[in-house]
C-alpha cells in the first residue's frame, strides 16, 4: 500500500528520505532551512508540461477505479489523454495503463454494470463516413477495444440504465442530437434503435431510476432558417437572439412518442433531477424573456419547482426576481428537498449560501433555513447514507476543507484540518469516497480512503495516482500562511511564497499576484508560476484582500459601494508587513493579476508609484464603457453601490482608474485576450492608449480568441515568460525584456 505522508511543515522543500535517496546533498542556510542543491528551479515550461489526471471512475465493487490521464504534446500544441486503472486499496503500485492511442484522446470511461469492462469515448477510428467521438468496450483484464457505434456525426454522452439491461447515447448534428439505444446483451454486435425523433434536439436528459423511461429536456423548435443561413456564409452574431423555450419529455425505454410533461409558457426548463425513488422530479425553470435568457446571469431570473411523476402536478418552490438559486436535491430516501440560495432571498445580494429544506411531500410548506449560523457558503457535496447530514466543501482561510451539516439542528461543523486543498465526493454507485488534494509540494493528485471518518485519518489515505513525479527534482520555495493588520484594523490573511533557498536577514524582490474574482482566494495549493518566481529568487504575496472569500461574508462584501479602496489597503499593508518582517526589499516590488485582479493592479498604477513595474491582465479601466460592454453587469452594479448606471453615472466613474490616469508613472504591461467577453479588451486599450500618451513604458499584449483566459498554451507561456521578463527588467534592472526567443 503507497499513502501520502503527512505534512509535517508548512511548505518544507522536498522530505529528507527523498533526498537521501537521490544522493543528494544538503546545504544549510542561514534560516536554517535545509536546501538540495542537486536540485533545478521549476520553469514556465515545466508548468506547461505537467500531466492532468481526472475523470474519477470508481468500479461499481469499489474494487478499481479507472481514469484519465492527459499529456501536453508542445510540438503539436494540444493534448493526448489515455485511459489508467488502479486499485483502490493497493494504490500507486497497482497503476496500468489500458489505453495507448498516440493520434486520438480517450475520455469518459465508464464501468458496464458486471464491472469487468468499461465502455469509453474515442475519435481514434474516425474516417470513413463517421467523425467525432464513437463508443469503444474494452475488457478491464486485457484485449483490445471494440467500437460499437458507427455515428456519422458521432456521440455526444452515454449513460447506462440503473438496472444494467441499456445504453443510451447521444448522436447528431449540433442541435438536433437524438437518443438512441443499445442492450447491453450483445451489445457489439446491436443495430442502434432510435428513441427520440423531435425537430430540435435532446439537451439534459437522465433514466428513470427503475430503468423504464428517459427524461429529457427539448427545445420547442429548431431553427432551420439559422442553420442554413450560417452554412451559407452569413455569420453574423445577434445579440440575445429569440431562441426556442425547451420543456421536459419522457420517452419509455421500450419505444414508443415521447411524451411532453411541461408546457408554461413563461418558464423555459434549464435542469432537472430525479428523487432515488422515481416519484419527484426537481426542475429548475429560466424566464421565457428574451433578455433574461441566453445570459450568462440567466440564473439569476431562473426559479425552482417539484414535479409529482405520478400525477404530473407541479408546485412552483420559488419566485424571486434576481436572487440565484443552485439546483434541487433530494436526500437517499427521497424524503427532503434542499436547495442552496442567499442567505437574503428577498433581493440581489452578496450574502453566502445557505441550504434550504423541506420534507417532499409537504407541498404548499415553507423551507427551513440551514447553516445560518456558518459564516461561510453551503455548496454542492453530498448526503450520509442515513440522510442526517449533508457534507460540503468550505473555504477556510488559506485551506479548503470538509464540512458536515446536521439537517435536524442546520448546524455545520468542520471534519478535516489540513493545511491543503482538499474536496472529498461519494460516488452514488459504490459508495466510494475520494479525496481531491493538494498542497504547495503536492499537485493535484486523489486519495481513496475506506469510509467517511477515515478523512481525518491521513494513515488510512491511499494516494492513487502520481502523474507529476519531476515536481520532486525540483527546488520548491517555502509556502505559508501570512496574516497583518489592514488600515481599519481588520485582520488580512494571504500566502507567501519564500524565496528558493532563503536566508533570514536577507531581503528579497517581492511580486504580488494578485487573484481574480473578487469572490475567490489564494490557498495553500500547489501554484506552479509562483513556484516559478520562487526559483528566480523573488518571494511572492498572494493577497486574499477585501472582497476574497474564506473570511466571512463582512470580509467579502466590505468593498460594496467602494470597490477598490479597502481591497487596496489591504494589499499595500501586507506588502508594509513583508518589509517591516525584514523578507521584502521595498525598492525592488512589482504586482500583477488577471481579471479582479488586474482591476487592482490597475488601481495600483493609478495611486501608487512604489512598484517598479506592473502586469495588467484583462482589467477595468472604466466602470461606465465596461458595463455595456461585458456579459455581466447586475454584480458589477452592486459592487459599486448599486445604483443603476444611467441614472448615476458619477459614482460609477468615481471608481474607475481611468479617472486618475494622470498619476500613473509605473511601468505597466498589458494583457488581454482580443474577444474577451467578460472583461473586454477595449478596457486594456484604452489603459495602453492612455499610457503611450502619458511617455510611460507599456506593451500591449493582445491574444486570440473568446475567452476570459487565454485559451492556446503557447500563448499562455509567452503572457507567462513576457511578465517575468518585464519584472525583471524593471524590479531587479537584470535582462532585456521580453525577447521572442525565450519562448
Amino acid at each position: 500500500m503507497f499513502s501520502f505522508p503527512r505534512q509535517t511543515t508548512v511548505g518544507a522543500v522536498v522530505s529528507l528520505a527523498f533526498l537521501l535517496a537521490l544522493g543528494g546533498s544538503l546545504t544549510p542556510s542561514a534560516s536554517g532551512q535545509e536546501v538540495d542543491e542537486s536540485l533545478r528551479p521549476m520553469t514556465f515550461m515545466d508548468a506547461q508540461l505537467m500531466k492532468r489526471a481526472g475523470s474519477w471512475a470508481p468500479s461499481p465493487d469499489g474494487g478499481w477505479m479507472l481514469y484519465t490521464v492527459s499529456t501536453p504534446n508542445w510540438e503539436e500544441a494540444n493534448s493526448q489523454s489515455d485511459i489508467h486503472l488502479v486499485s483502490l486499496r493497493e494504490g500507486i503500485p497497482s497503476h496500468r495503463q489500458l489505453t495507448y492511442t498516440e493520434e486520438a484522446s480517450e475520455s469518459s470511461p465508464t464501468w458496464a454494470p458486471e464491472g469487468d469492462s468499461f465502455v469509453f469515448a474515442s475519435s481514434r477510428e474516425s474516417g470513413d463516413g463517421i467523425s467525432g467521438q464513437q463508443l469503444f468496450l474494452m475488457r478491464v483484464n486485457g484485449g483490445e477495444a471494440q467500437r460499437f457505434t458507427s455515428a456519422k456525426e458521432g456521440v455526444s454522452g452515454f449513460q447506462f440504465s440503473p438496472d444494467g439491461e441499456w445504453l443510451v447515447y447521444r448522436s447528431g448534428p449540433a442541435g438536433e442530437g437524438q437518443l438512441y439505444r443499445l442492450p447491453m446483451t450483445g451489445l457489439t454486435e446491436a443495430e442502434p434503435v432510435q428513441l427520440t425523433d423531435g425537430e430540435a434536439g435532446v439537451e439534459q436528459w437522465d433514466w428513470a431510476p427503475g430503468s423504464e423511461a428517459v427524461y429529457f429536456i427539448r427545445p420547442d423548435s429548431f431553427d432551420d432558417a439559422n442553420k442554413e443561413r450560417m452554412e451559407e456564409g452569413f455569420t453574423v452574431e445577434v445579440k440575445n437572439m429569440v431562441t426556442p423555450l425547451s420543456n421536459l419529455w419522457a420517452v419509455d425505454v421500450g419505444g414508443g412518442e415521447a411524451q411532453q410533461l411541461t408546457n408554461d409558457p413563461a418558464v423555459s426548463i434549464d435542469g432537472f433531477v430525479l428523487s432515488d425513488d422515481g416519484k419527484w422530479i426537481g426542475i429548475t425553470g429560466g424566464s421565457a424573456e428574451r433578455y433574461e435568457r441566453n445570459i450568462t446571469q440567466a440564473r439569476l431570473y431562473a426559479d425552482l419547482f417539484l414535479m409529482e411523476t405520478a400525477t404530473g402536478h407541479i408546485e412552483r418552490l420559488t419566485e424571486n426576481f434576481e436572487v440565484g438559486e443552485s439546483g434541487l436535491s433530494f436526500s437517499p430516501d427521497s424524503r427532503w428537498i434542499v436547495f442552496g440560495a442567499p442567505d437574503d432571498m428577498t433581493r440581489y445580494t452578496m450574502t453566502e449560501t445557505k441550504a434550504y429544506i423541506r420534507e417532499v411531500a409537504d407541498r404548499g410548506g415553507s423551507f427551513r433555513k440551514l447553516g445560518a449560523d456558518f459564516d461561510g457558503s453551503v455548496r454542492g457535496g453530498f448526503w450520509s447514507e442515513d440522510g442526517s447530514e449533508f457534507y460540503f466543501g468550505a473555504g477556510i482561510k488559506v485551506t479548503n476543507q470538509l464540512m458536515a451539516m446536521d439537517v435536524a439542528s442546520g448546524q455545520v461543523r468542520q471534519v478535516t484540518d489540513e493545511r491543503a486543498s482538499l474536496s472529498v465526493t461519494r460516488d452514488d454507485d459504490s459508495g466510494t469516497y475520494l479525496v481531491s488534494y493538494q498542497d504547495p509540494e503536492t499537485p493535484s493528485t486523489v486519495f481513496y480512503i475506506p469510509d467517511l471518518a477515515s478523512v481525518t485519518d491521513r494513515d488510512s489515505w491511499v494516494q492513487l495516482v502520481d502523474v507529476a513525479p519531476e515536481v520532486r527534482e525540483m527546488a520548491l520555495g517555502r509556502v505559508v500562511e501570512v496574516e497583518w493588520t489592514s488600515t481599519d484594523g481588520k485582520t488580512v490573511g494571504g500566502v507567501l511564497t519564500y524565496p528558493v533557498g532563503h536566508e533570514e536577514g536577507t531581503r528579497y524582490p517581492l511580486v504580488v499576484s494578485i487573484h481574480g474574482g473578487p469572490a475567490s482566494a489564494d490557498v495553500l495549493s500547489f501554484h506552479s508560476a509562483e513556484q516559478v518566481y520562487a526559483g528566480a529568487g523573488y518571494a511572492v504575496l498572494e493577497p486574499n484582500y477585501r472582497g476574497s472569500t474564506n473570511y466571512g461574508n463582512a470580509h467579502r462584501t466590505d468593498i460594496v459601494g467602494d470597490y477598490f479602496t479597502l481591497g487596496f489597503d489591504d494589499i499595500m499593508t501586507g506588502v508594509d508587513h513583508l518589509i517591516a518582517e525584514g523578507i521584502v526589499d521595498g525598492d525592488r516590488m512589482g504586482a500583477f493579476g488577471w481579471s479582479a485582479g488586474g482591476h487592482w493592479s490597475n488601481w495600483i498604477l493609478t495611486h501608487t508609484d512604489r512598484f517598479k513595474a506592473i502586469s495588467s491582465g484583462a482589467g477595468t479601466m472604466n466602470w461606465i464603457s465596461m458595463y455595456a460592454q461585458s456579459d455581466v453587469q447586475r454584480n458589477r452594479q452592486f459592487y459599486v453601490g448599486d445604483g443603476f448606471l444611467y441614472e448615476d453615472f458619477e459614482t460609477y466613474w468615481d471608481q474607475s482608474p481611468l479617472k486618475y490616469i494622470m498619476n500613473a508613472k509605473t511601468p505597466t504591461m498589458v494583457h488581454v485576450v482580443e474577444g474577451d467577453p467578460r472583461v473586454p479588451s477595449p478596457q486594456s486599450v484604452e489603459l495602453h492608449m492612455a499610457l503611450k500618451k502619458l511617455g510611460v513604458p507599456t506593451e500591449l499584449f493582445m491574444y486570440p480568441g473568446r475567452s476570459h483566459g487565454i485559451p492556446d498554451a503557447r500563448n499562455r507561456l509567452v503572457k507567462a515568460v513576457s511578465e517575468m521578463a518585464w519584472m525583471d527588467y524593471y524590479v531587479r534592472g537584470i535582462g532585456e525584456k521580453f525577447q521572442w526567443e525565450q519562448v
